[in-house]
Formats: structure tokens, sequence, C-alpha cells
């Protein structure tokens, strides 16, 4: 450093930290592509798209504002108009002018999308069961959530 500052030394994580980094590294990469391989192999979608669709299912009329939806899918808007587009053209999402903001846009999930999701969800559902739940007792998957919710707080910047 030029200002004559004294930089820290790193923590170190300890052995146990290490261990369990190293064992939940896979599964960041695991996972997901597994979902991925699941929802390709069924509709030729990704994990991303599938979520897009659940998202829009569960919303009131069906219908959100693109920038919510890209918050609550957790990818930017590029991303999210990208995936928008593509669900455009099968027919299963629409995009709708925001009637409280003209600069805005909304996502709808369509009749044909809706039939989609109900269409994908048994396989999807039965491959995170398998992959995730199946493996936990009911303690772990409290555990798991708990453990989530406080590694996505760190992430979001507000822990716990």
């Amino acid at each position: 450093m030029s200002d004559g500052a004294v930089r820290a030394e790193p923590k170190w994580l300890t052995d146990a930290e290490q261990q369990v980094w190293r064992a939940f590294v896979p599964l960041l990469h695991q996972l997901p592509a597994a979902l991925d391989r699941q929802l390709q192999a069924d509709a030729g979608i990704p994990h991303a798209y599938y979520m897009i669709l659940a998202m829009l299912s569960e919303a009131p009329g069906r219908s959100l504002r693109m920038s919510e939806l890209a918050d609550i899918t957790a990818t930017s808007q590029s991303r999210l108009s990208h995936a928008v587009a593509r669900l455009e053209e099968q027919g299963w999402v629409e995009r709708q002018p925001c009637p409280t903001d003209k600069r805005g846009q909304l996502a709808h999930l369509t009749a044909p999308g809706l039939r989609k999701l109900a269409e994908l969800a048994p396989g999807h559902v039965a491959e995170v069961r398998r992959l995730v739940f199946d493996g936990l007792t009911p303690a772990q998957q409290s555990q798991l959530r708990q453990i989530a919710v406080a590694v996505t707080g760190q992430i979001e910047g507000c822990p716990g």
C-alpha cells in the first residue's frame, strides 16, 4: 500500500472451518447443475426460468414488475429480460405496461405458462425432494433453513 498503511493479516479458516467450506463448495456447484439437468430434460429450460414461472404463479394476478421479479429471483435486470424474452417465445410469459408507472413493465404468466408450470412442478419437486430433503432429518432441514437464512443475510448485508 502506497500510503504507508499496514495491511492486516487475513484471518485464516480453522481446520474445522476448512472442512465445512470444502464440503459446502461442491454443493454450490452441483445442486444448481442437477436442477438444471432435470428441467432441461423435462422442458428444455434452466432452473432460473422455472423460478420465474413459479414466482409469477404465486403473485397476485400472476404478474410482477420486472424489477421486483429480478429481486425475487436474484438475477440482474438484463438476465431477467433475456429470460422473459425466451419465455415469451414459448407463450408462457408476456410483458405488459405497468398501469401505475409508464416506464415500468410487468411480467405476466399466461394460461399456457401456468399449464406448463403445473406439468413441470411434480418432476421438479420430486428432484428437489430426492436431492435435498430425502437425505435430511427434520432437525437437519430446520438447521439448513437457519443456515441458508443466515448466509443469505450476510450476502445481502443484513445478518440474521
